[in-house]
């Protein structure tokens, strides 16, 4: 599944936090630390070489931070012009054929919010490679808090029954690990009590049939069907389930054909404060 897991990273404390858990990713093999050089079209002194070389070694000293020595961690270093720091991400993702991109939801940026830094976001926006999105909170006594060795623990997916959604949890229920799946079911149509109540009949009649599936292979399923806006009561359920990452397709069925990634899904990554994974329907079908 991730045997290859890309990690970009500018050094600051989020990103420190993702190189430290990638090794809990269940089936990883090798890892590429990835660093991307920014520098402003009108830069007049500027020695490229130098400046690869000096990041470099930083890259040797992060390194470290993996500690299970089975992993094989490749270093790299890329420089672009501003604001092209996503596009290296998925450049290099590809030309290295990695299977997942691991990266914080924050950088070095001074101004604190919920919402993802900028490289994050583009990357969620245009990027085509699978991507787990980390967050962390600052405890109390100024560090960080580390829950990656339970990051798969327990699982929210939510889904619109659509064939991206299929095809996404037939992809996930494969991932190793993977200790309780909360399956969760919006529904957000009806113009009258008769029709969401029949909505929800019908929703959760499928559910039903999904987690009788999926408990046949001997996952730990919880079902849920909830009445409400698709974002709100995913940001809710995921709370209140006390989850330990959000999986998601990139695409539901009104965002099919119209992107790389669906307004739902983009919403959820770029706002709950949960480590999320954004299966890109591209990638999915390879398998």
């Amino acid at each position: 599944m991730f045997e290859k897991v890309l990690v970009p990273t500018d050094f600051s404390k989020h990103a420190k936090k993702v190189i430290e858990c990638v090794g809990e990713i269940p089936g990883i093999k090798q890892v590429v630390l990835l660093s991307v050089i920014s520098r402003s079209a009108i830069t007049r002194v500027w020695d490229p070489v130098a400046e690869l070389k000096e990041v470099e070694a930083r890259l040797m000293e992060e390194k470290k931070l993996i500690a299970d020595p089975s992993i094989e961690v490749k270093v790299r270093a890329v420089s672009v012009l501003e604001g092209e720091i996503a596009n290296a991400v998925q450049r290099v993702a590809d030309e290295e054929n990695a299977s997942l991109v691991a990266m914080g939801a924050r950088g070095k940026s001074r101004i604190q919010s919920v919402l993802l830094g900028s490289v994050s976001r583009n990357a969620l926006r245009y990027g085509d490679t699978h991507l787990l999105i980390m967050r962390y909170k600052v405890l109390e006594s100024g560090e960080m808090e580390k829950h990656c060795a339970r990051v798969f623990s327990k699982v929210l997916f939510p889904t619109d029954f659509s064939q991206p959604a299929e095809v996404a949890l037939s992809f996930l229920k494969d991932i190793k690990g993977i200790g309780e799946l909360v399956l969760l079911n919006v529904v957000s149509t009806g113009e009258t009590d008769e029709e969401i109540e029949e909505n929800e009949a019908m929703a959760k009649k499928k559910i039903e049939e999904i987690t009788a599936e999926l408990e046949k292979s001997g996952m730990k399923v919880t079902a849920k069907v909830v009445v409400g806006h698709p974002v709100e009561t995913i940001r809710t359920v995921a709370e209140e389930e006390d989850v330990s990452l959000i999986a998601m397709s990139s695409q539901g069925a009104i965002a099919i054909k119209k992107g790389r990634i669906g307004s739902t899904a983009y919403d959820v990554a770029n706002s709950v404060d949960k480590p999320v994974l954004i299966l890109r329907r591209s990638k999915i079908a390879m398998y």
